[in-house]
Protein backbone atom coordinates (compact mmCIF):
# COMPACT_ATOMS: atom_id res chain seq x y z
CA UNK A 1 0.00 0.00 0.00
CA UNK A 2 1.47 3.47 -0.83
CA UNK A 3 2.12 6.00 1.52
CA UNK A 4 -0.69 9.46 1.31
CA UNK A 5 1.62 12.60 1.00
CA UNK A 6 0.29 15.82 0.72
CA UNK A 7 1.92 17.28 -1.87
CA UNK A 8 1.81 21.07 -0.83
CA UNK A 9 3.56 20.00 1.88
CA UNK A 10 5.93 18.63 -0.04
CA UNK A 11 6.36 21.11 -2.26
CA UNK A 12 6.89 23.92 0.71
CA UNK A 13 9.55 21.81 1.77
CA UNK A 14 11.33 21.77 -0.94
CA UNK A 15 11.00 26.13 -1.32
CA UNK A 16 12.74 26.49 1.90
CA UNK A 17 15.32 23.93 1.08
CA UNK A 18 16.01 26.30 -2.05
CA UNK A 19 15.69 28.85 0.31
CA UNK A 20 17.81 27.50 2.75
CA UNK A 21 20.94 27.01 0.19
CA UNK A 22 20.29 30.15 -1.22
CA UNK A 23 21.04 31.75 1.84
CA UNK A 24 24.08 29.69 2.72
CA UNK A 25 25.12 30.58 -0.62
CA UNK A 26 25.06 34.39 0.32
CA UNK A 27 26.45 34.11 3.62
CA UNK A 28 29.82 32.86 1.60
CA UNK A 29 30.11 35.17 -1.00
CA UNK A 30 29.75 37.94 1.57
CA UNK A 31 31.87 36.01 3.95
CA UNK A 32 30.30 37.50 7.05
CA UNK A 33 27.70 36.23 9.34
CA UNK A 34 25.28 38.70 10.51
CA UNK A 35 26.38 38.32 14.52
CA UNK A 36 30.23 39.18 13.35
CA UNK A 37 28.91 41.96 11.89
CA UNK A 38 27.02 42.89 14.87
CA UNK A 39 29.96 42.19 16.96
CA UNK A 40 32.52 44.61 15.11
CA UNK A 41 29.75 47.24 14.56
CA UNK A 42 29.35 47.19 18.71
CA UNK A 43 33.18 47.01 18.91
CA UNK A 44 33.62 49.99 16.19
CA UNK A 45 30.82 52.05 18.28
CA UNK A 46 33.02 51.60 21.74
CA UNK A 47 36.32 52.44 20.23
CA UNK A 48 34.66 55.90 19.20
CA UNK A 49 33.28 56.54 22.29
CA UNK A 50 36.40 55.73 24.12
CA UNK A 51 38.27 57.73 21.71
CA UNK A 52 34.86 60.93 22.37
CA UNK A 53 35.82 61.04 25.92
CA UNK A 54 39.19 61.80 25.53
CA UNK A 55 38.73 64.42 23.48
CA UNK A 56 39.63 68.07 25.22
CA UNK A 57 38.20 71.31 24.07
Amino acid sequence: MAEIVNLRTVRKQKDREVAKAKGIEAAAKSGRSKALKALQKARAEKSERALDGHKTE
